[in-house]
């Protein structure tokens, strides 16, 4: 099935957002931050070193499905970078939603943990790191790239897959689906 929707996910500092607008730009595609979808008392919570629970995750994530949802109806493309940590959130996000393609961007702790001490004044703070990946299931049934690439290497290796996943050639192998 033709891509018409990408969903990166991955713990905060894992280069969503970069590496989203980077493929958005690249194709010509809309792009969505989930960042950008979460009510202020989410935000607040993060601010003050707070995880969210699924409680304050459930009307985000449903507003991010019908996002999608609404996008694809219009038959208009997108890039959403989303964290997306557990399987449930993943099927919320793509439930009657086709042409999605998940992406999952992986990166050592020691990787994310210099990353997102580079971006001050972020709301999402290093010291919730653990808890990010603890609360992680990593999915089976999308692309794993290597979060320590480059954009462009990255970038490439999810338009490589779509190419050939598209023209129905088996790929899983050298670049790192699950």
């Amino acid at each position: 099935m033709k891509t018409k929707f990408y969903l990166l996910i991955g713990v905060s500092g894992s280069g969503k957002t970069t590496i989203g607008k980077a493929l958005a730009a690249r194709l010509r595609w809309d792009f969505y931050d989930a960042d950008d979808f979460h009510p202020p008392e989410n935000i607040n919570k993060m601010s003050g070193g707070i995880p969210l629970n699924d409680d304050d995750r459930a009307p985000w994530l449903a507003s991010l499905q019908a996002l999608i949802s609404s996008r694809l109806k219009e038959n208009r493309t997108g890039v959403l970078a989303c964290s997306a940590l557990k399987e449930h959130y993943r099927q919320t996000l793509l439930a009657d939603n086709q042409g999605v393609q998940l992406v999952f961007l992986k990166g050592e702790y020691d990787f994310i943990w210099k990353r997102m001490l580079a971006r001050p004044g972020h709301y999402m703070k290093p010291e919730m790191l653990q808890s990010q990946l603890e609360a992680l299931d990593e999915p089976t049934n999308g692309l794993v790239i290597d979060a320590s690439l480059s954009v462009d290497e990255i970038v490439n290796k999810i338009l490589e897959y779509s190419t050939m996943d598209e023209m129905g050639l088996d790929c899983r192998e050298g670049i790192g689906y699950q």
